[in-house]
């Protein structure tokens, strides 16, 4: 079978990774989490995770009627490393929302003329209207991450999207928009051990990118942006919630709770939607455990 990218992730894996990233995956047991520093050792009991999944599931049925009936609009950011879960955890968000309400925004790489605009200009035309909740798949947080580790802008550039970041959001939610920032936090093996199961999957291959190859040699740089992107951007107004999703199961009931629990929808169950579980989601503290 021929391998993406001629097979670097293999590669990287087997020549350039630490010691300790190819040991905790050369000796991973099933069901195990990789990351030794994770507060649990096996991922989420499987008829455990769908129970809960069920009764989250009512949950968002039960917003997205409010959606409707008040005309509020919600935007969700999901960022977070690659392979760290924003894809399936929204996809887990939708799975029973009419796409009319719920949308997805993924955008691709800016056109030439997308280039030219402002840089907030292509997010806010995916802001979500009266009765939408629009899901962002990677935001407007790619300039402090993404697009400086990649130096695919300048520094000043950055510095001035830094310096417009939060009136920008606060204009948004002083509109009347509900705003959830969401970041989602994979270990290193655990990151590499994803990477590797879509290498080798005909079905996932897909999810691959060059960003993704590249990115592996930058682990240090990605963690040093990540930090001071958090750091500038965490604010009362509009605070970030960090998940670690070594354990998908846990990280999407926590991010999907999250989002909820933002939210003041009618019949609203408080008790099981505010059970957060603290040792994988919190501030911004908690993203380097």
């Amino acid at each position: 079978m021929t391998l993406p990218f001629d097979g670097k992730i293999s590669a990287y894996y087997k020549n350039d990774a630490p010691q300790d990233v190819r040991d905790a995956i050369a000796t991973a047991k099933k069901k195990h989490v990789l990351n030794p520093k994770y507060p649990f050792a096996k991922v989420m009991n499987k008829q455990d995770y769908e129970a809960e999944m069920a009764a989250l599931q009512i949950e968002l049925v039960k917003m997205q009627a409010w959606v409707k009936e008040t005309g509020a609009r919600v935007a969700v950011v999901f960022e977070g490393r690659d392979a760290a879960g924003k894809g399936g955890t929204i996809k887990r968000i939708t799975q029973h929302l009419s796409s009319r309400i719920a949308r997805i925004v993924a955008l691709t790489k800016p056109t030439e003329r997308e280039q030219g605009e402002w840089y907030f200009q292509r997010y806010i035309k995916e802001l979500p209207a009266r009765e939408e909740m629009s899901l962002f798949d990677r935001s407007w947080y790619n300039r402090g991450v993404v697009e400086h580790v990649f130096e695919f802008c300048t520094p000043d550039q950055r510095e001035v999207f830094f310096g417009q970041l939060a009136d920008y959001e606060n204009l948004l939610i002083n509109d009347g928009i509900y705003l959830t920032k969401i970041w989602l936090n994979v270990g290193r093996a655990e990151q590499l051990n994803r990477f590797l199961e879509r290498e080798k999957d005909p079905l996932k291959q897909w999810k691959l990118s060059w960003i993704d190859v590249e990115g592996l040699n930058r682990w240090d740089a990605y963690s040093d942006a990540i930090k001071e992107t958090l750091t500038r951007s965490h604010s009362e107004n509009a605070p970030w919630t960090v998940v670690r999703s070594d354990d998908k199961r846990r990280a999407r009931i926590a991010a999907i709770k999250t989002v909820l629990s933002r939210l003041p929808y009618t019949g609203r169950d408080d008790a099981f939607v505010n059970d957060i579980d603290g040792q994988i989601c919190g501030g911004p503290d908690i993203w380097d455990v």
